[in-house]
């Protein structure tokens, strides 16, 4: 696996903030669903992942605490970046979210003409 950098990062970032012009341009509804499943994976999600760099990178900056200037201040700083992962991490069922939508996708109507009955 390659070094990572704040480039190969900043794609990441790209690609979502195309994903999201995409989906503002009224795609098809199954294909928007598929292109949004990965990032709301139970386990592997963005939610998850975020979270999880969140806590990782105060974890980091707590153990080089003798690099970092001990105040209440990086104390703070670092209980608000473990409060966020929390957050992030309750945002993890968003997956049951799509798995509705495709349901209500599933059993839409038809559309062709006709009376409730006929249907």
């Amino acid at each position: 696996m390659p070094d990572l950098t704040p480039d190969t990062i900043h794609a990441a970032t790209e690609t979502l903030s195309r994903l999201t012009a995409y989906l503002r341009n009224d795609p098809d509804p199954d294909q928007a669903l598929a292109l949004v499943e990965p990032l709301l994976d139970e386990y592997t999600g963005l939610p998850v992942q975020l979270a999880d760099t969140l806590r990782a990178l105060a974890r980091t900056v707590h153990h080089h605490r003798p690099d970092t200037p001990h105040s209440k201040e990086v104390d703070l700083l670092l209980r608000e970046l473990r409060t966020a992962a929390w957050e992030q991490s309750d945002q993890h069922t968003l997956h049951y979210v799509l798995d509705d939508l495709r349901s209500l996708y599933a059993r839409k109507s038809p559309s062709e003409p006709g009376c409730g009955s006929c249907r």
